[in-house]
């Protein structure tokens, strides 16, 4: 079985992981730390996070059938 997602589902997917990943990176810091994450550290976290999910995304496209 092969999954297929056109391109505007896989770009929701990675966006929704990348959003997810950096709020609970903001309240990991804020109960760890007792301090408020900064907006360019969260936004990393999030970019470094869509990184490997999207080259996931990329690999569950169907390949060439024979």
């Amino acid at each position: 079985m092969t999954l297929f997602l056109p391109l505007w589902q896989r770009l929701a997917v990675t966006f929704i992981a990348m959003l997810a990943v950096s709020y609970v990176a903001g309240l990991i810091c804020q109960s760890v730390f007792s301090v408020e994450l900064p907006n360019y550290a969260a936004g990393v976290i999030g970019g470094l996070t869509a990184l490997p999910v999207w080259e996931f995304m990329k690999r569950l496209r169907p390949g060439k059938q024979t």
